[in-house]
């Protein structure tokens, strides 16, 4: 072979490696990429595109939201559920309390320790049986009851950003009938007028009632 002919296929050798190597180099780029996207797949939650696994994300969204708030008012998610009940009855005995909130009567009591520790509920015995202990808010309490319902006025603001009253009351009347079902097939209580409790009408009544939103996103009454 000449020298000419050794130099060209030297060349074309070397070609062939930077060549050979570039192409290698972008194959195992996208194998590893394709490895990564199949890890992504397999670890997404098989439930993912389920109604279920978005009403639980949207919950823990919410609490969480909820809670940073509630962290401002020396309370901790679920604590403002008491100090809303008894805001709402004036005073409660503890049995009362905790078949209100679903919970058992050892809870209920934790947690109103937890808040007579912080001033914001006292307890007092019944009237003529001092064996029943009634719990009510004290001035301080009412005060934490107000800002909480500012608070959820705030988060539920922003949970419904966008939303016509139309797709509001929707929205509100399935969760309801989401609950109503697990709560069937539990066999839990208390569910079946909810509707009924603050007296909603039909879509097309309230349609009727509260006329067309004027910004689309009217705040209900």
């Amino acid at each position: 072979m000449s020298a000419t002919a050794n130099e060209a296929f030297a060349v074309s050798g070397k070609g062939s490696e930077k060549g050979g190597g570039k192409g290698s180099d972008k194959g195992s780029d996208k194998g590893a990429k394709a490895d990564q996207d199949k890890t992504v797949k397999r670890l997404r939650p098989p439930a993912a595109k389920s109604v279920g696994w978005a009403l639980v994300q949207a919950a823990r969204l919410h609490r969480a939201r909820v809670g940073d708030r509630l962290a401002a008012l020396d309370l901790f998610a679920g604590q403002e559920q008491v100090v809303q009940a008894l805001a709402a009855a004036g005073s409660m005995t503890m049995g009362d309390l905790a078949a209100t909130l679903r919970v058992r009567p050892p809870t209920a009591s934790k947690t109103i320790s937890r808040l007579a520790a912080l001033g914001f509920v006292e307890r007092r015995a019944e009237a003529g049986d001092g064996r029943i202990v009634r719990v009510r808010l004290t001035e301080t309490g009412l005060a934490k009851a107000a800002a909480i319902e500012r608070i959820w006025d705030e988060v539920e603001a922003e949970l419904l950003e966008g939303f016509d009253n139309k797709e509001r009351r929707r929205l509100r009347k399935l969760l309801r009938r989401v609950a109503r079902s697990l709560a069937e097939a539990a066999g839990v209580t208390g569910h079946e007028a909810d509707h009924e409790m603050d007296g909603e009408a039909d879509d097309d009544e309230a349609d009727a009632l509260l006329g067309p939103a004027t910004d689309g996103v009217a705040t209900e009454t």
